[in-house]
Formats: C-alpha cells, sequence, structure tokens
C-alpha cells in the first residue's frame, strides 16, 4: 500500500513536470516567434532628458530554452545574470552587405590612391557638436591636467615680439653694424611668455578686406609717428579715428597703381599674375605695393625689420597684406632658394655692395632663375658723384653675377637672373663672387649665416620652369622630387592625395561651419606640408591669404609650396614666431602638437598662438585624441571658448578637431 502511494506520486510529479514545460514551450514561442516584442526602458539615459523606448536585445534571436533553463543559476544581488553567449543575428535576406567606403588615401593593397572619399558634414549635426562637454573652467578628471589660469601681462607688452624684443640678449650683442640687433634673439629656456598679451585700449574688429587696404582703425595701432614721418609721401594718414593708405611710397608717391603698370609696361614679360605669381618686397613700408599686387593675382611677401618704423608691419598686417618682420643682415631669410619670381626694393636703404656684396646675393639665392630684381633707387637716375659710384659699383656687381640688366627708366632699373649655371662656369677664373660649394644646400635656412658665395642652379633645371597662374596651383612641380620622405609610393601621388584630402576637408567646413560668414583675411597653417590646406581654400573662393609654415622638425617642403604659387617660412614652434600681436584670424594646425609634443612644450605653443591671434579669431587644431585634453585645459586657461568634435570618421576614430574662440574682449 505504501509503495502503490509512492509510486502514485512519483507519476503525479512527472505528469506536472510534464504540462509546465509544455507551458513554458508555448510561452517562450509565443514570445519569440516575432509576434511579440519585449519592450525596455533604457536605464542608462540621463534623468535630465525625456526617457525612450528599446528593441529588447534579444529581439530576432533564437535560443535552445531546455539548455538555458537547466544551467540557470541563482544570483546574489552583488552580481549581475550573466549574459547568454553572444549569437550572431542571421544576415538581412536578399541584401548584399554593402560595399567597403574606403577612408584615408591607401588601398586594399597599402597602395597610395588618389581615388578616396573624404566624407561630408551634417551642417545640423555640427551646429550641435560640443554640446553638454563644454565647461567654463579648468577641470581635472581621468587623463586630465591641472592649468592654472593664465593673467594678462603689463600692458607695455601690448606690442610684443619675444625674438626681437629681447633687450637683455641684444645688449650682449658684441657688434651690431651689420644689422645684428634686428635678427632673433629668443628669451632664455624658463624667461619665455607666461601671461596674455593684452590689446590696445578700445581695440576694435578690424576692417573686413577689401576695406581694410585702404583704413584701419587708429585704436588697433595707435601709433601716429609712420604718418608724421612718412605722410607727405603719400604712405599713409589720420583722419579721425582711422588711418587711411592713399596707396603711395617714397619712390611713388603718385599711388602704388600707376608704378606697377610702369613696371609692366617697361617689361611686359613680367606679366603680373600669370608669369610672376609670388613676389618679395624688402623693405616694404606699409606695404602698398604688396597690397596693390593682390587685385593682380601676385601674392608679395613684404617684409621689414623693427626698425625706428617699428609699426610698418603691424600696418601691413592690420591692413590683411601678408608681411612679416625680418632684417636681411647675418642671416640667410626663413625662405628657400628660388622662391620669387620677382624681388622689390624701393628706397630699402640697403648697401647692397658691401661685404662683397653678401647681401644681393641672399637675395640671389632667393631669386627664381629667370626671375626678376626691381631696384628704384637715387643711383639709378640721380647724377651726383657719391649716387653715381654706387650705381657703378651696383652694375660691376651684378655682372658678376650674371644677371642681365634688361631695362632702365627714370628710378627703375629691372635685371634679370639667368636660367642656369652656363654663365658661371663661363667666367674668368678666380672672378669673385665664386659658386658655392657642390655640398651647400640652398633651403636650408634655419639660423644658417648668409655666405658670399653664388647660389648653383640645380642641373637638372628645378625650379626654373614652373608652370604659370593659375594652373601651378595643382601641378605637381619638379622639384617634388628633391623632397626626402619615408614612402615607397610616388611623391606626386602624395601631392595629389594631400590636395583632393584637403578640398574636401575644407568644402565640409565651409558648407557645415559656414566659412565663407566668417571675416577670415589673414590665416596660418602651422603644419603645412604641401600646401593642400591653402590651396583649398583658394579653390573654394576664400577671399584670405595663408601663410604656410614647415616646421625644423618635418620634411622642408617650402620648395614645393612656392612652385605652387603659395607663400610659406621656416620656422620652429619650440619658439617665438616673428610677428606682431593680433596679427592672424585663423590658426590652423593639423597633427602639430603629437609631433611637436616631445620636444617642446605644448603651454608655450599655445601662448605663442594667443599672441598672434586676433581678438574674435579661431583656432582650429586637428590632432591626435591623446593630446586633446591637454590642449582642452590650456586653452581654457587662456580664456579661450574650446569644443571637441568628431572627424568624419565618427566618434571612435583617433583624430578629433578642437576648434577654439577667442574672445573679442577679455573679462
Amino acid at each position: 500500500m505504501k509503495g502503490e502511494v509512492l509510486k502514485s506520486s512519483t507519476i503525479i510529479k512527472i505528469l506536472g513536470f510534464t504540462l509546465l514545460s509544455i507551458a513554458f514551450f508555448y510561452f517562450g514561442k509565443h514570445w519569440f516567434d516575432g509576434s511579440q516584442q519585449l519592450i525596455f526602458f533604457n536605464s542608462h539615459q540621463n534623468p535630465t532628458t525625456s526617457q525612450f523606448v528599446s528593441i529588447s536585445p534579444n529581439f530576432n534571436k533564437s535560443f535552445n530554452l531546455p539548455s538555458l533553463i537547466n544551467n540557470t543559476t541563482t544570483n546574489s544581488p552583488e552580481n549581475s545574470v550573466p549574459s547568454p553567449p553572444p549569437v550572431a543575428p542571421p544576415p538581412p535576406v536578399a541584401q548584399p552587405p554593402p560595399g567597403v567606403e574606403r577612408m584615408g588615401v591607401l588601398d586594399e593593397n597599402g597602395v597610395m590612391n588618389d581615388e578616396f572619399e573624404v566624407g561630408d558634414f551634417d551642417p545640423k549635426v555640427v551646429d550641435n557638436w560640443g554640446i553638454g562637454n563644454e565647461t567654463d573652467v579648468v577641470e581635472i578628471g581621468v587623463n586630465r591636467f591641472r592649468v592654472k589660469k593664465f593673467g594678462l601681462c603689463p600692458a607695455s607688452m601690448r606690442e610684443y615680439i619675444p625674438c626681437l624684443d629681447n633687450v637683455e640678449a641684444i645688449s650682449k650683442l658684441k657688434s651690431t653694424e651689420r644689422g645684428e640687433k634686428f635678427e632673433r634673439h629668443c628669451p632664455e629656456k624658463g624667461k619665455g611668455l607666461s601671461c596674455l598679451v593684452p590689446p590696445p585700449r578700445g581695440y576694435r574688429a578690424p576692417i573686413p578686406w577689401p576695406r581694410s587696404r585702404d583704413e584701419v582703425w587708429f585704436s588697433n595701432v595707435p601709433h601716429a609717428r609712420l604718418a608724421e614721418d612718412k605722410g607727405g609721401q603719400n604712405w599713409i594718414l589720420i583722419d579721425k579715428d582711422k588711418f587711411k593708405f592713399p596707396g603711395g611710397g617714397t619712390q611713388f608717391i603718385h599711388g602704388a597703381d600707376q608704378y606697377l603698370d610702369q613696371i609692366e609696361k617697361m617689361l611686359p614679360e613680367i606679366a603680373f599674375g600669370r608669369h610672376v605669381r609670388v613676389a618679395l618686397d624688402i623693405g616694404c613700408g606699409v606695404a602698398s605695393f604688396g597690397a596693390y599686387l593682390i587685385s593682380r593675382n601676385v601674392l608679395t611677401l613684404s617684409v621689414a625689420p623693427k626698425d625706428v618704423h617699428e609699426n610698418q608691419i603691424q600696418f601691413a598686417l592690420e591692413r590683411g597684406v601678408p608681411a612679416m618682420v625680418a632684417a636681411i643682415a647675418t642671416h640667410r631669410l626663413l625662405y628657400p632658394s628660388q622662391a620669387f619670381e620677382l624681388i622689390h626694393c624701393s628706397r630699402c636703404r640697403i648697401n647692397w655692395t658691401r661685404d662683397d656684396g653678401i647681401l644681393l646675393l641672399e637675395v640671389n639665392r632667393l631669386l627664381r632663375a629667370g626671375g626678376y630684381f626691381v631696384w628704384a633707387a637715387q643711383p639709378v637716375y640721380k647724377h651726383e658723384p657719391l649716387l653715381e659710384r654706387q650705381w657703378e659699383e651696383m652694375v660691376n656687381l651684378t655682372t658678376r653675377l650674371c644677371w642681365n640688366l634688361v631695362k632702365k627708366e627714370g628710378y627703375i632699373a629691372i635685371w634679370q637672373k639667368p636660367l642656369n649655371n652656363s654663365c658661371y662656369l663661363s667666367r674668368e677664373e678666380g672672378t669673385q663672387p665664386s659658386l658655392c660649394d657642390v655640398h651647400d644646400d640652398p633651403d636650408d635656412v634655419w639660423y644658417v649665416d648668409l655666405k658670399a658665395c653664388i647660389t648653383r642652379l640645380p642641373e637638372e633645371g628645378y625650379g626654373a620652369n614652373v608652370t604659370n597662374w593659375p594652373s601651378r596651383l595643382q601641378y605637381p612641380p619638379d622639384r617634388l622630387q628633391s623632397i626626402q620622405v619615408d614612402s615607397f609610393v610616388s611623391r606626386k601621388e602624395l601631392f595629389k592625395a594631400e590636395s583632393k584630402f584637403w578640398k574636401e576637408i575644407i568644402g565640409s567646413y565651409v558648407r557645415a561651419w559656414h566659412w565663407k560668414k566668417f571675416k577670415l583675411r589673414n590665416v596660418m597653417d602651422m603644419r603645412a606640408g604641401f600646401g593642400g590646406f591653402a590651396a583649398a581654400l583658394i579653390e573654394n573662393q576664400l577671399d584670405c591669404w595663408v601663410l604656410n609654415v614647415v616646421p625644423v622638425s618635418g620634411q622642408n617642403t617650402l620648395p614645393v609650396i612656392f612652385d605652387r604659387g603659395l607663400l610659406g617660412v621656416m620656422h620652429d614652434w619650440c619658439e617665438p614666431f616673428d610677428t606682431y600681436p593680433r596679427t592672424y584670424d585663423l590658426l590652423h594646425a593639423n597633427g602639430l602638437f603629437s609631433i611637436e609634443q616631445k620636444r617642446c612644450n605644448m603651454s608655450t605653443i599655445m601662448l605663442e598662438m594667443d599672441r598672434i591671434l586676433r581678438p574674435g579669431g579661431r583656432v582650429y587644431i586637428r590632432d591626435s585624441v591623446a593630446v586633446m585634453d591637454e590642449l582642452q585645459d590650456i586653452g581654457k586657461a587662456m580664456g579661450w571658448h574650446v569644443t571637441v568634435r568628431d572627424t568624419s570618421e565618427g566618434p571612435h576614430a583617433s583624430y578629433k578637431i578642437l576648434t577654439c574662440d577667442k574672445h573679442l574682449l577679455r573679462a
């Protein structure tokens, strides 16, 4: 009897378990056959925002229910229920896998290819980038850096140029007779800029180009001496709250336009804007020569020292004209050989024949083969004994340099440089100056002394046969082959790939960030490569000019930049740059900090950027994620409004974009 009861109880248990299993089977089939969807609220959603519902992560997946039931274990509150092993969802029916969208410049075989896509920016997304992750104070977080907020420098430093205003170093010079005091003498380590250079009282947003060519605010460059000294020569006038620039110069008081017409009439082969695209104006005054060449498609770099007329370059930059503070004294200028199709000197107060003509030999190095030197000065036309002797010395020196005096008319003389070395090699033995050593690198310019020798022209003819403007902008120049690059691919492919990359990137910036609405005029690319960024600005019809900076830590691509018809300069970003404060509207740095952080203090570079950036100006830093936190903190410590944005490659890309705005008025 007892056995029957036990047997009956066992049968009931088995029957109950079977019914329960069937119930679970139909329950699971009902919920997991696609006819129903489990709904969950997102527990990770920010409580300040509206909640949303989402499909169960198990939707459209199949599971072995008995296996799951048998392996179920009880979990303590401290432990979460372990997830089942991930099961890949079945592929969509009748839909082929999407094609691979190539990003970058290498194809699937690792070969450089210019057939790639950069990707478009969605303006609606870009406008909202950075919202929610911007802070107004410097914080410490994971991988963050504590940066003390920088204070303002004294008002006496409003025009401070660190490497040119180093009174202590200049006072220790053994000699200043050759202009050494106007060259670079940077502060020693630990004595550099550690504060924010303030604007002058009453500073206003600069007058936009092209109006700025003819007038600027007095309060932005509050120095009247140049107007007092040169007002009678039609350089510059004061009119109420503005400086006005009539367009004249010491040697062309009737205006730069008439002067340029005269030069082109004297020698039509000059062909401004076609054959002559890049020019250098030495001792430029307020840069009216270069300002009026802009409308003729000529980029002129205007240079002058910070001398008794110390603010002339500041006026030039405030006008929106390419300019740098530079002196031709004892070191090479920071531009490559064969950089300029035309070099101009109008009453520039330089003794070209001193020290065996070493200064004119530097001009010869900078002048492109077949290029022109235009000299407008008293020795050209005045018949006084001293001036006539200076003219004879100049003719004698230029003859030994194999320059051809192609035209002399009125107060203007024009020489042309030879196209090759044949004239140099056919001179009488012992003729001075001699040719430079075959091992001399004419493009080596960083703190290199002037050399009293004639720079050899490349035997391959590199530099002499650049195409006319504007086709030269995108045409790979011959000197591209002389650039030392660590690459197995063609340099021309690198050149074309960089050009296409920046063309599409800048096109995206124009569409998404409305760059054409920005009042961009003076732009600096702090790590320029082949100049693709500057070329893209031109192709997108942005009315600005770009100074392409090539860091000394990388390959010297300056010859290619000038051959494209662009402007550039060599620089070491561990040191300050030779320009006045508040001179650039936009600073662009691509991959600069991740490279230079091993050599330079990043705060030093950022403080220098703040010094040369105009109030209201912008900074775009495209760099590695690894440096973004520190750059953000430094930017905030300087009072910039900073935002980190994703590139078109998405939030998980190794690069980010840091956009910064410098407020017009600092608190």
